[in-house]
């Protein structure tokens, strides 16, 4: 089951990522890239934390879970203040 998710997760971070048109500008594009790439780790990460077991990652899966969807509300937040 964790397996499907992770590929599940990466398919759809690809997906979004490729549908995207490039704007020229890195900054934007940069940030637009960004948001999918984070989701997709914060996919990956709950899947780890239902089927996995290691303590070491449980911590750095949880992590993931607390900082990455911050981080994307700070690129969304950027990409509305910046005209996109």
């Amino acid at each position: 089951d964790a397996d499907r998710a992770y590929m599940e997760a990466m398919q759809k971070m690809m997906q979004d990522m490729q549908s995207m048109e490039m704007t020229g500008d890195p900054g934007v594009d940069f940030a637009r890239m960004m948001i999918p790439h984070h989701q997709s780790a914060v996919d990956m990460a709950e899947a780890y934390l239902e089927h996995g077991d290691d303590p070491e990652l449980t911590r750095l899966a949880e992590h993931i879970v607390a900082s990455q969807p911050k981080e994307i509300e700070e690129f969304e937040a950027w990409l509305e203040e910046n005209g996109t």
